[in-house]
């Protein structure tokens, strides 16, 4: 058992429905497995599943487990500071795929 770390700047989602939620209603969470640690009053960069940089986002609450199944999982709950312009993204994404997504294909 141990925690896996997030890149400072990065909040990935997994699901489009989690994503959605957040840029809809401006707050939302996420699930996700093993326990990690979220750096819990930061904003950061919030990813799509696509690995495109889409908003800038203030973890509110992560909170590690064990959920009925067994299984090691981290909630993280958010808000939406503001959606990112296309240039943003446009920058953001190639900077996270060069720091930390890219590597993740190699390894």
């Amino acid at each position: 058992m141990g925690f896996q770390t997030e890149f400072n700047s990065v909040c990935k989602f997994k699901s489009d429905s989690e994503l959605y939620e957040l840029l809809e209603y401006g707050r939302g969470k996420m699930v996700k497995k093993q326990y990690r640690i979220f750096p819990t009053g930061q904003k950061v960069i919030a990813y799509a599943p696509d690995n495109t940089a889409v908003a800038i986002v203030r973890i509110l609450a992560s909170i590690a487990e064990k959920n009925f199944q067994g299984e090691e999982v981290t909630q993280v709950e958010m808000e939406l500071i503001r959606k990112l312009t296309p240039e943003e993204s446009k920058i953001q994404t190639a900077l996270a795929y060069e720091m930390f997504f890219g590597e993740q294909e190699q390894a």
